[in-house]
């Protein structure tokens, strides 16, 4: 089976499933007993496995054959299910894709499975890359697939290789093959300067889409295509821009008083959802891109703000103070059935809907503390998965399994200090990680996975 996929912005690379290569062995697991992490079950142990260089016939590859495997065995630690096995260990090297592999070597490492690899510069300049997922008790081949491409664009074939061992071992989707949008902070506390900024899941990549002479701020992602809306304040008024990262091609959605926050896509991306103030008053509007009409969703004397699409369209988050405190409600896509689904102690906002639609996000203010926490969207099972001084303003990941959010530390009485970071965490509450940039960072948005 072949099929044409973008890699970068003007390259296409073609993709070819080698399959799923059954490997006779002598099966140390019971038949009905795969390799596989449980997700779903609270915090596991990772998964020990060992990630070998790919292997290169040609000195001009052997180089990119040693990156990839780094970035392969750098995702899946950071997932938190997996624990690469240290190379220098290795009893044997992972070897050519023509042999099969010496498990009882691998076993006494305790590894559970091996990913090997190898890669060719073909006669026309395309780069040929070909991997394989070994499930080391089991002797068997778990899945293989082989890429071609352009030399340039191995990284991304190595994050597309990162999710296929992921979602073979897990069941879930991955999410290595995405970008993150964020705002890029500097400066001192009185004069920040805050610049639109883009990079791989892995910080790789890295560049400003905006050179900081205007403030923005709360960017988000379409989930249909690599396009961004994002809030920036033109001669001190607040305006949307609708920017697409594949062309580079910006254009401005409107001029919009009153703003706090940029809109959000609808799950189609043919319209956006946001807030807005009239006269004192903050409602739920949507607009539809096409035809530039807005529709007023919620008509009440109170706050209704940070709107979120559920990942089907027929319903929505948002926060109120409707209630005499700020709390989280659902409504349908018309603005009819309004619900609360929040009642534990303090404040909530920020909600953002699961790609999965089983959960929502949520930013919880209690006890003079911040919380990013998770509940369902009937308002039950809630959890708080991390707190601190200020955390904010929570992302997911495509699959629903993992998020990104800020994390503010307090400056002392000079006003000095104060740094502003990225930080991931799983569902369970206990892989927590910073996501390294180049300066602070704030207001992150995870995209879809690249198509």
């Amino acid at each position: 089976m072949t099929r044409h996929i973008r890699l970068g912005r003007w390259l296409t690379a073609l993709f070819l499933v080698v399959g799923l290569l059954q490997v006779g062995g002598a099966g140390l697991r019971p038949a009905n007993a795969e390799l596989r992490i449980d997700v779903t079950q609270g915090r596991a142990d990772p998964m020990p496995i060992a990630v070998g260089d790919f292997s290169a016939s040609e000195t001009a590859s052997a180089q990119i054959g040693r990156d990839m495997a780094g970035v392969i065995s750098a995702n899946l630690q950071r997932s938190g299910l997996f624990a690469p096995i240290d190379q220098a260990s290795f009893i044997q090297a992972p070897g050519s894709l023509g042999v099969l592999p010496k498990f009882a070597d691998w076993r006494v490492l305790n590894a559970q499975a091996l990913v090997q690899g190898a890669v060719t510069v073909q006669g026309d300049g395309r780069l040929r890359v070909e991997f394989r997922l070994w499930d080391i008790f089991a002797e068997q081949q778990m899945v293989g697939s082989a890429y071609f491409t352009v030399p340039a664009n191995w990284r991304r074939v190595a994050h597309i290789i990162s999710d296929v061992i992921y979602k073979r071992v897990t069941g879930e989707d991955g999410y290595f093959d995405t970008r993150l949008v964020y705002i890029a902070e500097s400066g001192p506390p009185d004069r920040r300067v805050k610049r639109l900024a883009i990079m791989d899941q892995d910080g790789a990549n890295h560049r400003f889409l905006t050179d900081g002479s205007d403030l923005v701020l709360t960017p988000r992602f379409s989930p249909t295509t690599q396009e961004i809306t994002y809030l920036a304040y033109y001669n001190n008024k607040p305006r949307v821009y609708i920017f697409n990262i594949d062309t580079g091609q910006q254009e401005v959605l409107g001029d919009f008083p009153g703003m706090t926050f940029a809109p959000r896509f609808s799950p189609d991306g043919a319209k956006v959802i946001m807030s807005l103030a009239r006269n004192g008053i903050t409602d739920v509007f949507t607009m539809d891109l096409a035809t530039r009409r807005v529709t007023r969703l919620t008509d009440s004397p109170s706050i209704d703000t940070s709107p979120t699409f559920s990942p089907d369209g027929r319903r929505i988050v948002f926060n109120s103070d409707r209630g005499g405190s700020q709390q989280l409600y659902v409504m349908d896509g018309d603005g009819a059935n309004v619900k609360r689904i929040s009642f534990g102690k303090g404040r909530y906002a920020t909600p953002v809907w699961s790609p999965r639609g089983d959960l929502i996000a949520f930013t919880k203010i209690s006890g003079g503390r911040f919380y990013i926490g998770v509940m369902r969207p009937d308002g039950s099972g809630e959890r708080l998965l991390t707190d601190g001084y200020l955390v904010e303003a929570p992302t997911w990941a495509p699959n629903g399994r993992v998020l990104i959010y800020f994390k503010q530390t307090p400056s002392d009485k000079s006003g000095r200090g104060g740094s502003v970071k990225l930080y991931s965490i799983d569902l369970t509450g206990y892989n927590e990680r910073e996501v390294v940039t180049p300066l602070d960072g704030s207001d992150p948005a995870w995209s879809p996975l690249i198509p």
